[in-house]
């Protein structure tokens, strides 16, 4: 993992692996348990990945990927049938 735009395949990872839809709670620590280590090999992403999965949430509802939230910081996050359907590159 190299930069923060790699936490946009994560967030998608996560709540796929969560059957859709996941509080943000839920998907980091999805994320953290997958991907613990390319974390902490990420230099100064790995103090700032927990924000940095907001701004990636964000990126993905612009693109279609997940729903609005309409404002509701306390909503879950969840998929789009786009966002289930777009492929996601395979672990190199």
């Amino acid at each position: 993992m190299s930069d923060k735009s790699a936490l946009r395949l994560f967030v998608l990872e996560a709540l796929r692996a969560l059957g859709g839809t996941g509080s943000v709670l839920e998907v980091s620590r999805h994320i953290w348990q997958t991907h613990e280590a390319d974390l902490r090999m990420s230099g100064n992403l790995f103090y700032t990945w927990q924000y940095d999965v907001r701004w990636a949430a964000q990126k993905l509802r612009q693109e279609g990927l997940l729903a609005s939230v309409n404002g509701g910081r306390t909503q879950p996050w969840a998929l789009t049938e786009q966002g289930w359907d777009v492929s996601l590159p395979r672990p190199s």
